[in-house]
């Protein structure tokens, strides 16, 4: 371990949510071991492992790798569902467990009745075209089968247990069976969807001859995905799934840009739970990518290398005046890399820092606000980028590693101005940094650098050719091999722990790509992602940068209260289109887009790291979001220059990215000083603060003559703070 106190513990730890079951003794050894199995199977098709091929011995019922696309992302949605509906109850828990049975347990076996009927006539339809039957949406016969046999009884035994799940009252250590039968309902759509998939049905979606069973199964699939969702990720991104929703069924009367032609119910349906919606990108992304990167980072959870990255941060940025904000900068940079969400991030290591920023003279306020601050930017932080970076490589067709490659100076620059905000804060107090007593040694620290191979490696794979998956893959095997160097062996029970973790890990960022797939969806279909694109083209002949202004506004709007993944997915689906239009390069759109979808995790009124970080500072929600929008304002700021200089995305000459780089930066410390009203070592007066931001955004363009400009007034600035510095020290 280190000689010194070891500051950060538990960071590793898994935060437990208000409606999140807590299982223990039998009934946890199944759960875990469906959690695990759920993570491993992702893990063996990924990779196309074969019990078979390794062995030459044929095990029943075992599925075979590679599986079907489609077939693979159900099972992957329906897995998730099962876990999510098993874990996660419909409300929050009371303080005290409302008792053991209850009367409305029973009407939720009654109600276990028509979904297990459902999955019994979905099975039949399995057998029936097994043995030849040609399933055809035209057949007066099938048609009634799918409606009274398998749609309505599915659909009574989803609303019913949707319903009971809020009557009923909670108890944290067992399984309302309300829940097991939103479950069975998870299997019966999946079993009837990969039936039917197998077959020339598959093409007939979203026309008139279409299975009204896929319409129906689709129905249900949807309200259990939004009832996950709900319980999951709460309600924002429902009431914006909802509203796209109807938007579908009352576009024709709209009027304007927004009017949709008239679509029938059957027909959405029967399209939204194919690969132009639910299937569609955002769902690859979450059953390949992100599933491999959430294993990845449960192994590293499990060998506590999350708390080498924080002590690490406290080995290097603790001695310096206020210490522990810098020390969250670094630590939320580093959890970022493993860590799929700002308010997770702000959980995981705000929980440490923030009562430390407090203890040496930060107010409660900033304290989360520079946690948020700085756990919004691991989003951006390369190499993994949270989810978002992997829907952008799906989306677009841009390699992932790319992507990565164009996300280094933007993702600096962030950290950078929020590394000189909380400076010239601490400055501005008159603060001290940690004693080193109060830290790990870093001599301690770099003995034990080794644990930063599983990502080092992750990235020089993907830099040697690799696919992300076989990366990933190595990089998580690597995590197991490093823990053998530290006290945290990774032995056999170690690893099922850590894909039992995965599993759970997995279920809010699943559900929340699924929704995200309903929202696309409806965007596919009804056009409306065409005509908002004609519109940014209307307001770009008048001025260009008033429509990036408006493309902001929306990407943020879209952005609030969501998880950055939803964020991103359905404002790439909604203003990246247009962008395009107006001649910027694919990527350069795509990542001004991401950018905004990140950054609205801190921007009010809905700000979810924000208000994450004020429910551990104890600080007011509203005002904490104010702070970090001020600490974060050079996010605002930067997507911006990506237009005008596209060397901050690595586009150009060596010498034009090192000069956008220098540039940038130094724009972003004279940015950093006029926003907070320190210059030259002292407090600056109104006429300087904003000469200074005026001067940053010359510096921050790139344009050699905007950086001649920029240079020669902050000179000036600093020789009018020297000379304002020396009248006051004289008077």
């Amino acid at each position: 371990m280190t000689d010194g106190p070891l500051v950060a513990q538990g960071v590793d730890d898994e935060p437990v949510e208000g409606n999140r079951r807590l299982f223990d003794g039998t009934t946890w050894l199944i759960i875990a071991g469906m959690s695990g199995f759920y993570a491993l199977f992702h893990l063996a098709a990924l990779n196309g492992w074969s019990i078979s091929s390794w062995t030459g011995v044929s095990i029943p019922f075992l599925p075979v790798f590679p599986m079907e696309t489609w077939n693979f992302r159900i099972v992957h949605i329906a897995g998730a569902l099962i876990l999510g509906f098993t874990l996660y109850s419909a409300r929050a828990f009371p303080d005290e467990d409302g008792g053991g049975r209850h009367p409305l347990d029973l009407v939720s076996w009654v109600f276990l009745l028509p979904a297990l009927y459902a999955c019994w006539t979905a099975l039949g339809f399995a057998g029936e075209i097994a043995s030849g039957v040609m399933w055809n949406g035209i057949d007066e016969a099938i048609r009634t089968a799918e409606i009274w046999h398998y749609g309505v009884p599915l659909l009574v035994a989803t609303a019913g247990g949707i319903l009971l799940g809020w009557a009923r009252p909670r108890m944290r250590g067992t399984i309302a069976p309300v829940d097991v039968v939103l479950s069975v309902c998870g299997i019966a759509v999946a079993i009837y969807l990969i039936t039917i998939y197998s077959t020339l049905m598959r093409n007939s979606t979203g026309t008139p001859f279409a299975p009204i069973g896929i319409s129906l199964a689709a129905v249900a699939g949807t309200a259990l995905i939004m009832e996950l969702t709900r319980r999951v990720a709460g309600l924002a991104l429902i009431i914006i799934a909802g509203v796209f929703l109807i938007y579908v069924f009352v576009g024709d009367m709209l009027p304007g840009f927004l009017n949709a032609p008239d679509i029938a119910w059957e027909r959405f349906f029967s399209q939204v739970y194919t690969d132009a919606g639910i299937l569609g990108p955002t769902v690859a992304v979450s059953s390949t990518y992100i599933i491999l990167f959430i294993i990845f980072a449960a192994f590293l959870q499990a060998s506590k290398v999350g708390d080498y990255f924080v002590n690490f941060a406290f080995a290097a940025a603790g001695r310096a005046r206020g210490g522990p904000a810098k020390v969250a900068i670094f630590a939320s940079g580093l959890m970022g890399m493993i860590n799929g969400t700002s308010a997770g991030n702000v959980v995981a290591t705000g929980s440490l820092t923030i009562p430390l920023m407090k203890k040496v003279g930060y107010r409660s306020t900033t304290s989360g606000a520079v946690e948020a601050a700085a756990s919004t930017g691991g989003q951006i932080m390369p190499p993994i980028m949270g989810a978002g970076a992997f829907i952008m490589a799906e989306i677009t067709g841009i390699p992932y590693t790319d992507i990565a490659i164009a996300a280094i100076i933007p993702s600096i620059l962030y950290f950078v101005s929020i590394y000189f905000m909380v400076d010239f804060e601490a400055a501005k107090l008159g603060m001290r940094g940690m004693r080193e007593d109060e830290l790990p040694k870093f001599r301690d620290m770099i003995r034990r650098v080794f644990l930063f191979l599983p990502i080092l490696i992750l990235i020089v794979a993907l830099f040697m050719g690799y696919s992300v998956i076989r990366a990933g893959t190595l990089a998580t095997a690597a995590a197991a091999v490093v823990s053998w160097l530290t006290p945290y062996r990774m032995g056999p029970k170690s690893i099922s722990r850590a894909f039992e973790l995965a599993g759970t890990m997995s279920i809010q960022i699943i559900a929340v790509c699924a929704c995200a797939g309903i929202i696309v969806g409806v965007i596919s279909l009804t056009g409306v992602g065409a005509r908002f694109s004609s519109v940014l083209l209307n307001i770009a002949e008048a001025n260009q940068l008033l429509a990036l202004f408006f493309a902001m506004c929306i990407a943020i709007l879209l952005g609030m209260g969501m998880p950055t993944t939803a964020a991103y997915a359905v404002a790439a689906s909604v203003v990246a289109p247009g962008l395009v239009q107006l001649g910027i390069p694919i990527l350069t759109a795509h990542f001004f887009v991401f950018y905004f979808a990140v950054v609205s995790a801190i921007t009010p009124p809905v700000a979810l790291a924000s208000y994450a970080a004020a429910g551990i500072s104890g600080a007011n929600p509203m005002a904490t979001s104010m702070a970090s929008f001020k600490i974060g304002i050079s996010a605002f700021i930067v997507p911006f220059m990506f237009f005008y200089n596209s060397a901050i995305l690595m586009d150009g000459t060596w010498f034009e990215v090192i000069r956008a780089g220098l540039t940038a930066t130094f724009g972003v410390f004279l940015l950093s000083s006029g926003v907070q009203g320190w210059w030259v070592g002292g407090r600056a007066n109104p006429v300087i603060r904003g000469a200074l931001i005026v001067v940053a955004l010359f510096m921050i363009e790139g344009g050699l003559i905007s950086d001649a400009i920029g240079i020669g007034g902050a000179l000036v600035l600093f020789l009018l703070g020297r000379m304002t510095a020396t009248r006051t020290a004289e008077s």
